[in-house]
């Protein structure tokens, strides 16, 4: 016998709400059930395209779904959580969590409270190089990662930080898995009154080493890590969703080869392997993910906990770049 489709919603249909609604629509045993958008034509355009129904509140919605998409800016999740969450609706709300601890707290405690999952839409995380990067990073000893995008007004309701670092902090703290001992940040605003430029390093009481770097006033996007560890160096593009690999065993034995004269030194380079990744729509596998989890009453790969740890890091990153400031 089918299960029931997993009933979901999209409140906030902008440049990236349309496409909740728009993969909602498309996936197998969901149905998009509706939206709530406070622009009359946008509402119109996705509701005829998908042909789904236009809720006047954020209760309405939450009462006809199981499952809802919060992408609405920073500063207004937890307004539109918490009476979701009352309603027993399962959320995912686009990353950052909230815009403060507090908030946050408040979040999960309403979600613990109406036992309701709540993914955080990290979505870097279903990106195929990270599920590569998962399986083949061992001890990291040092990683950099690089954030560049184009300006726009669209998410300046907090600094680069909260709106393209945290996406990288996230990263880091599933790759590295120790707790944090020490962090220095750097940042100067441009054209936001918040931080367009930021850089922070970050050390881990395992000694690993993160720097990580961020701007919004680039003339290109940009989105690579480079992750040093005994046994080898990866470089990977989120972006392009490619990379390349060396590996110490590669090195040792051109070594080798040199020594007895199998090789000459400047012939043929220690190898560097690209790296096989099968490409994928990150944001369609995070939706898949999200309502597996929902209809297996499952815990999300990125649920609140990490949420609120990248969250944390990244509010302490802001307030070193402030008292500088």
């Amino acid at each position: 016998m089918a299960k029931p489709k997993i009933k979901c919603g999209v409140i906030g249909v902008g440049s990236l709400g349309q496409h909740h609604a728009r993969i909602y629509a498309t996936l197998p045993g969901v149905e998009l059930t509706g939206i709530y958008e406070t622009s009359d034509a946008r509402a119109a355009e996705i509701c005829a395209k998908h042909n789904c129904r236009r809720f006047t509140t954020i209760e309405e919605l939450g009462e006809a779904c199981d499952a809802i998409s919060v992408v609405v800016p920073t500063d207004k999740h937890a307004l539109v959580a918490l009476p979701l969450l009352a309603k027993g609706c399962h959320l995912l709300i686009e990353k950052p969590l909230c815009a403060n601890l507090e908030e946050a707290e408040q979040v999960l405690a309403a979600a613990r409270q109406n036992n309701c999952l709540v993914q955080v839409g990290h979505v870097e995380h279903f990106n195929p190089v990270m599920s590569y990067l998962e399986k083949h990073t061992g001890r990291p000893q040092y990683i950099t990662t690089e954030r560049l995008a184009p300006y726009q007004t669209r998410g300046t309701e907090v600094g680069v930080v909260l709106d393209l670092m945290i996406h990288d902090i996230g990263i880091v703290l599933a790759l590295v898995k120790s707790p944090i001992r020490k962090i220095d940040s750097v940042g100067i605003s441009v054209l936001s009154k918040t931080e367009d430029i930021a850089n922070a390093r970050i050390e881990f009481e395992n000694d690993c080493v993160a720097n990580l770097s961020a701007s919004r006033m680039s003339m290109k996007k940009n989105r690579e890590i480079r992750v040093f560890q005994d046994n080898a160096y990866l470089s990977l593009d989120f972006m392009n969703q490619k990379g390349h690999l060396v590996k110490k065993s590669d090195i040792i034995a051109y070594g080798v080869k040199l020594k007895i004269g199998l090789a000459k030194a400047g012939d043929d380079k220690v190898p560097v392997h690209e790296i096989p990744i099968e490409k994928g729509e990150p944001l369609a596998i995070e939706l898949t993910h999200f309502t597996e989890s929902v209809r297996d009453a499952k815990q999300p790969k990125v649920g609140g906990a990490l949420g609120k740890s990248a969250l944390e890091v990244a509010i302490t990153i802001t307030e070193q770049i402030r008292k500088k400031r």
